[in-house]
């Protein structure tokens, strides 16, 4: 009989007693002297349950691990009001099929665009304009300083009121910091396109300009969606926030079926380029922004929340400008970066902007389906453990999701790399794009895929960090990724082609993504300690050698498509049979090797396929 299923019993007076306690090793205790016993009785009660309930080497660990990054004898804490921490797989899980569709969405209305305009100067104008309010937004508030915002307002809801007038006074700064920063940028608009774009290249200020006062007002929109989402993150609702996007992406569907109807010189000419599609492109994509922060205001409602100006600062907020000023200085130095990176982008070939920035979000649709949905469950539990001093459960809540997110991001990296080249010319080969332009597209993908896994690991280590309240580390290892970045772009330019500087601005880009997350790594081991590195490591081993494998055979079955269909169907069999076999072989192979964190989504999807 195998220990495990023996009968639990009391331990009798043949238990063993260790050297510690002054007794000679082998000695064991009469049975006629149980007092002398109840010390180490008492002990093994406790602990045999324990050893006789441990997995069978047959059963899965997976199957019997306790909720994430909590330790095995640790109750999930119950969340302000009682209700408990949802499952961060599932609640993951929810948002991934939201984010998939504004991913999605989003990048179907850009490629709609690159039909209607092509990928030329008017896509890169428009791009320039539309970043500018983006850029604005993380310089004021924005997506980094939201990562500070989330666990200071998870503290604030232990207040008497539950954080409501904490909430207030912070929505109130923001709301007037983001309406000076809209007026100020909207009346400098030629200043920011000047300060963003190169007079070498081809791209065209004038009209960039023209976009971006149509554009800037939207800045005040960006800033209030964000904020608004960290309000209702906080609060463990996610769904709203991340369905809001597709609400956007839908009107500027619309805006675009306008710009293509309406009346004037289509051609890509910057200086013939018609006014009222200006006008129809600028004013739509604003409509956008609007309707994005306004589809918040239901769920916020809801939650119980009521604003109010509340004026003042209260020593929180005062907290609160410690952290942001070091945010800020993240978000400057980042976005010095980024200006580089748009510089050398604008002194290159027609479109590289355009091209760059497509490429920059086939790139992140994995991520921004997995990683952020993952980022946005985690980030209130690890901001509950700062808060309540526990090291260990912050730890395995980091763990975990290193390890997640390596197992669903390195396979679909590693078939980007191998297929990259096909998505470019699928999904960009129509209207008025050129193939060879398509075809640029795509080799930009594939050569910046091995870099989405390292920025994946890059953003879970700030939320870290933003978790224990140190904005200072997160803007120190920017500062390195972007001294070592800058070099590397202006070395790109002056020793490529124009035509392959977007080329190399991708892979700068990712090179330094792996800078980042191994600088990351050490500086949180140094400050935690044991990150339980030995089973990430363990993981991301598995994980090399099913994507190794996934990509022999994606690369294989590509060879089988004949050069006889033509360039585009080709593309298109290629991308369906690549990215099918190269994604079922890796996952088939960690199923295999039974890797403990898919035991969950097997399960799961093993159900599903039962009811059916």
């Amino acid at each position: 009989m195998r220990p495990w299923e023996q009968e639990r019993r009391e331990p009798d007076a043949t238990t063993f007693i260790p050297r510690d306690r002054g007794v000679p090793p082998g000695v064991r205790w009469p049975a006629a002297d149980p007092d002398m016993l109840r010390p180490y009785d008492e002990f093994a009660t406790r602990m045999l349950p324990r050893i006789l309930d441990a997995p069978r080497p047959s059963e899965p660990i997976g199957d019997r691990l306790p909720a994430v990054g909590l330790e095995p004898e640790r109750k999930p804490k119950a969340e302000p009001g009682g209700a408990k921490a949802p499952s961060l797989v599932k609640a993951s899980g929810r948002m991934a099929i939201a984010t998939l569709t504004s991913r999605i969405t989003g990048f179907a209305w850009k490629v709609m665009l690159a039909w209607v305009a092509g990928i030329s100067v008017v896509y890169d104008s428009f791009t320039v304009a539309n970043t500018l309010p983006l850029i604005i937004n993380e310089l004021l508030l924005g997506g980094v300083l939201t990562s500070v915002v989330v666990p200071l307002l998870v503290r604030s809801q232990d207040d008497e009121d539950g954080g409501e007038a904490y909430t207030q006074r912070l929505l109130t700064m923001a709301v007037t910091v983001l309406l000076v920063g809209t007026v100020v940028s909207t009346m400098c608009a030629p200043l920011l396109t000047g300060l963003l774009m190169s007079d070498s290249g081809n791209a065209n200020q004038e009209m960039a300009t023209a976009f971006a006062y149509l554009l800037l007002p939207g800045l005040l929109f960006y800033g209030l969606f964000a904020v608004l989402s960290a309000i209702l993150n906080a609060k463990q609702i996610f769904g709203p926030a991340q369905w809001a996007p597709v609400v956007n992406n839908l009107v500027i569907f619309v805006t675009i079926g306008l710009y293509a109807l309406v009346p004037g010189d289509p051609t890509l000419n910057p200086n013939y380029m018609s006014q009222p599609k200006i006008l129809v492109l600028g004013l739509g994509v604003l409509t956008a922004m609007v309707a994005q922060a306004l589809f918040l205001f239901p769920a916020l409602r809801r939650s119980g929340f009521r604003f109010r100006w509340r004026w003042g600062i209260d020593e929180r907020l005062k907290e609160f400008g410690g952290l942001a000023a070091w945010i800020l200085g993240y978000v400057v130095v980042s976005q010095v970066g980024m200006v580089i990176n748009t510089r050398v982008l604008s002194g290159g070939d027609e479109g590289g902007i355009t091209t760059y920035s497509n490429a920059w979000l086939l790139f992140q649709l994995p991520y921004g389906v997995i990683g952020v949905s993952l980022l946005t469950a985690v980030m209130p539990r690890m901001s509950r453990a700062a808060a309540d001093g526990d090291t260990r459960r912050l730890v395995g809540d980091l763990s975990y999701a290193s390890r997640l997110t390596t197992l669903t991001l390195l396979p679909i990296s590693a078939v980007m790399a191998v297929a990259g080249t096909s998505i470019g010319i699928a999904l960009f080969s129509f209207g008025e794009v050129e193939f060879a332009k398509a075809e640029r597209l795509g080799q930009t993908l594939a050569i910046s895929a091995f870099g989405l896994l390292p920025y994946a690991l890059v953003m879970l280590q700030m939320r870290v960090f933003y978790a224990m309240k140190d904005s200072r580390t997160p803007t120190l290892i920017m500062v390195v990724m972007t001294a070592v970045k800058i070099p590397l772009l202006y070395l790109a330019a002056a020793t490529l082609d124009p035509v392959n500087v977007v080329l190399g601005v991708m892979m700068v880009n990712s090179l330094v993504f792996v800078v980042g997350a191994v600088l990351g790594q050490v500086w949180l081991w140094v400050q935690l300690g044991n990150l339980r590195s030995r089973r990430v490591i363990g993981v991301i081993l598995f994980t090399v050698v099913a994507s190794g494998l996934g990509v022999l055979a994606a690369w294989l079955v590509g060879l089988l498509v004949p050069d006889a269909v033509g360039p585009v169907p080709q593309a298109w069999i290629r991308l369906v049979l690549q990215g099918t076999v190269g994604i079922a072989v890796s996952f088939g192979v960690l199923i295999a090797l039974r890797v403990d964190e898919l035991a969950p989504l097997t399960k799961r999807v093993t159900g599903l396929l039962r009811r059916a």
